[in-house]
């Protein structure tokens, strides 16, 4: 049972206060122009690139508490690594790209370089890549937690607390939410980590209750599952989130050194948090739920008023990615959706067809989320129909040696998603041994594998002209 004193309640309400002030403060110098209302004007310099960027990375907190919980280091070693590794490729070879090409999106991109018709079905692949659902689901179920409220009005506090101040302000109110929200997470997750230290011991403690499968960072995981993590976290290069970050620098520069910069809080954070994981295994040993590993912790070691910093910290990281991700949303709907559909559009529309993409992402978002209350099931179907479809298009459309020609990369991004998906459909139908083996995301990427070196193959073929 999870209780929460008087002084636990005011830390946490002051947090939303102070969330939705600078919100809304921050969103009185914005401007109605695309630039400023979708980008911030481009000048987004490094110290606030580096704190919207971290904060906006761990939005599944509660996630990483229960896969530390249920299997160690591993976690580090699978959700951690791998995103440090193609972060630092994405800085190294992509951001200043990003930033030279000084478009708005990912679509924009491909629209640029395979056309129209590709532009159209990346939109739908980001929009539903972006999908604010799962965090929103996270902070919902943390406020029905906090305060009792039931599930749906807990949604639509989520929404306010994370989009009010999106609708005036834009990135501008984004990136300062997101900079505030910064410093409450590192410094809840700080508190909580010094409190288990000094109450139980640092590594010896953990080495003498903890299984030793925990301490090794493989975790005795077979190399297919540690391999599909790291095909996963390919993902990084396909980023909305990087992608629209590097396009709001102040220069490339920025863009490139804020990524490498923001690795090095990735690993501090995840240090945290794993850690953290660690000492609720060896704490408390018999959790039915591990996806509760985090608030039981804290229920356990932290007084109160600190317990209340340390929820502050588990929103702050959620509604981070929430903010962000109803906002990347919002401008799939508005600028690559309306805006690039409709004959009559303008540039001065656009922060118009962006409100209209806030409401009706935020609605979609509460229809998810109340219909599907797993976040886990909603991340797996999310990432295993979509990403194949993306990364290998987005990749090539940086660098012209690996493009391919419009119509196998628009039967690259169908394809993939449509294999993708009748192997979910199998998976849960047909369920054979060898057939759960078989992780939907490998047959998506294989075969978009396939269809892309198919088309640097014809590419390279010398033609002569009768």
């Amino acid at each position: 049972m999870i209780s929460f004193s008087g002084l636990d309640i005011t830390i946490i309400i002051t947090f939303f206060i102070l969330l939705l002030l600078i919100g809304f403060l921050s969103s009185r110098k914005t401007l109605s122009n695309s630039e400023d209302y979708l980008l911030s004007g481009r000048k987004v310099g490094l110290f606030l690139f580096i704190l919207t960027t971290v904060s906006t990375w761990y939005g599944g907190i509660i996630g990483v508490g229960e896969f530390t919980y249920r299997y160690g280091l591993v976690s580090w070693f699978t959700q951690g690594f791998p995103y440090y590794f193609f972060a630092f490729l994405f800085a190294l070879f992509f951001a200043k790209k990003i930033r030279e090409a000084s478009l708005f999106t990912i679509p924009e991109k491909l629209i640029e370089v395979y056309g129209k018709e590709a532009g159209l079905i990346s939109a739908i692949v980001v929009f539903v890549l972006v999908s604010p659902a799962p965090y929103l689901l996270m902070s919902a179920n943390l406020i029905s937690l906090v305060f009792g409220t039931n599930i749906f009005i807990s949604l639509i506090i989520s929404l306010v607390l994370s989009g009010s101040y999106l609708i005036k302000g834009g990135f501008r109110s984004n990136i300062f939410a997101d900079a505030f929200q910064f410093f409450v997470m590192f410094i809840g997750f700080i508190v909580i980590f010094i409190v288990c230290i000094s109450s139980f011991g640092g590594f010896g403690f953990l080495q003498e209750n903890l299984p030793s499968s925990y301490l090794t960072i493989t975790g005795n995981s077979s190399p297919g599952f540690l391999i599909v993590w790291f095909l996963i976290a390919l993902w990084t290069f396909a980023d909305p989130g990087f992608h629209q970050r590097a396009n709001a620098a102040k220069n490339g520069n920025v863009a490139r050194n804020g990524i490498l910069i923001s690795i090095v809080f990735f690993a501090l954070f995840d240090f945290l948090t794993t850690t953290i994981g660690l000492f609720a295994r060896a704490i408390i040993p018999d959790l039915d739920q591990p996806v509760q590993a985090f608030p039981l912790l804290a229920e356990k070691v932290l007084s109160s008023g600190l317990k209340g910093i340390f929820y502050a910290a588990l929103f702050a990281t959620i509604i981070s990615t929430l903010n962000s991700f109803l906002f990347l949303s919002a401008t799939t709907i508005g600028r690559d959706f309306i805006f690039k559909i409709s004959k009559t559009s303008s540039e001065s529309k656009v922060k118009y067809y962006t409100i209209i993409g806030l409401a009706v992402s935020g609605i979609l978002s509460i229809i998810i989320a109340y219909l599907i209350p797993s976040v886990v099931e909603i991340w797996y179907t999310i990432g295993s129909l979509f990403i194949p479809g993306i990364i290998l298009p987005v990749i090539s459309a940086y660098y012209p040696k690996i493009r391919i020609s419009s119509s196998l990369i628009l039967l690259e991004m169908i394809g993939a998603v449509l294999i993708s998906s009748i192997w979910i459909f199998f998976k849960n139908y047909i369920e054979t041994d060898w057939m759960m083996q078989i992780e939907p995301m490998l047959l998506g990427l294989t075969f978009a594998f396939i269809v892309h070196s198919t088309g640097l193959m014809f590419k390279s073929i010398p033609f002569k002209k009768r």
